[in-house]
């Protein structure tokens, strides 16, 4: 019985991971109504599995490559605020491009605009912007990453490259004060082009991914214009960040 109750907080635990990306020990100690010492046990053994790597206070769930429909369950609420943040930065006309990431997707979602170009490496954020008034969409075709549902490679950077852009959304895996980064080289490669030829580069990060890392380094800060987070642009965990690009 003590194992199956083990076995019951360890899925408990990867489910909160795969929600929010983190947790703190001493919360989810109270709602399990188990001691903080059993919480670390079960963190380290999840952190042994590959589940969770452990950080002061709790745990944050391993950068890895999702597919698309995963990644949208995944802080869905501050993925929406951002949105709402971002908004008024998408302009109603010209070219623009979007990322393939989630968050992108979601700010997609609420664009309205009167002749708007939008290029993206997502098949389902090109499908999401042709559904928006006023707006026509370009999937950047490529090599299709089934880990990520995203297009990368030598077609994919080629086909970016192929345009001007005003703005370019992107989200990231991670960051940290010294860049962006991505799950995978390919990732930042395309990013890396979009960027190159965008007017300007806007970041769409949820809180749960600062200060943390993943496998490639995506974009230096030189290259980042503007950080929308779900955070107030006064909050203490984005000081690091106010001394390099504008926050919001």
């Amino acid at each position: 019985m003590a194992t199956l109750l083990a076995e019951e907080r360890r899925a408990r635990l990867r489910d909160i991971l795969a929600r929010d990306g983190a947790l703190r020990l001493d919360l989810v100690a109270e709602e399990l109504g188990v001691s903080a010492m059993t919480v670390r046990r079960d963190l380290d053994d999840l952190e042994a599995e590959g589940f969770a790597r452990r950080v002061r206070g709790g745990a944050v769930a391993p950068v890895l490559p999702r597919p698309f429909r995963d990644r949208m369950a995944i802080r869905y609420a501050s993925k929406a605020l951002i949105a709402r943040k971002a908004l008024d930065l998408v302009p109603l006309d010209g070219a623009v491009a979007f990322d393939a990431s989630t968050t992108s997707g979601v700010l997609l979602e609420a664009v309205s605009a009167r002749d708007l170009l939008v290029a993206t490496n997502s098949i389902q954020n090109a499908a999401t912007a042709r559904r928006r008034g006023g707006v026509r969409s370009i999937l950047i075709g490529g090599e299709l990453d089934e880990r990520t549902d995203s297009f990368v490679g030598t077609v994919a950077c080629r086909s970016a490259a192929a345009l001007a852009y005003t703005y370019f959304f992107t989200s990231a895996a991670a960051i940290t004060p010294t860049g962006s980064w991505e799950v995978s080289l390919e990732e930042a490669h395309v990013k890396e082009v979009l960027a190159s030829r965008a007017e300007q580069t806007i970041v769409l990060l949820d809180s749960s991914k600062l200060g943390r890392s993943a496998l490639a380094h995506g974009l230096d800060w030189s290259r980042i214009d503007v950080l929308v987070t779900d955070l107030e642009p006064q909050d203490e965990r984005l000081a690091p960040y106010r001394e390099l690009t504008d926050v919001r």
